[in-house]
């Protein structure tokens, strides 16, 4: 696997478990936001390693996947969807009440163990290229 391939999965890791901390302090839009920035390094990961060079700069999850060539679950497919969706609004949220209360801990921990669900998945799929 390439160095660079490693490093964009350490990142992956590093937002991941940061998202967790901010679970624990209640920063729920810092959850989703990193899990989607998690969810955007690994499959930067994926794409690097398909295609041997450095992925687009870009934040768009499904280009990303269309880049990589994978074939990914319909489920997971569906939830990359609906986070990459939410990926601004969580960014620049237009009203900060509203968001919050779109994004309650009990939807932030859903949308923490589905970004966990499919980078497990990506990792995998990365061990067999």
């Amino acid at each position: 696997m390439r160095s660079d391939t490693q490093n964009w999965i350490a990142l992956a890791e590093y937002d991941l478990e940061t998202a967790h901390h901010m679970l624990v302090t209640g920063r729920y839009l810092y959850v989703v936001f990193l899990c989607h920035l998690a969810l955007e390094k690994m499959l930067k990961a994926c794409v690097t390693e398909v295609t041997q060079g450095f992925p687009a700069r870009t934040h768009d999850l499904i280009y990303l996947i269309k880049k990589s060539g994978l074939e990914i679950p319909q489920e997971m497919l569906e939830f990359i969807g609906k986070i990459n969706t939410a990926s601004v609004p969580t960014r620049y949220p237009e009203d900060l009440q509203h968001a919050l209360q779109e994004y309650p801990r009990s939807v932030v921990d859903n949308y923490l163990s589905q970004a966990e669900q499919v980078i497990r998945w990506l990792k995998e799929q990365l061990s067999k290229l």
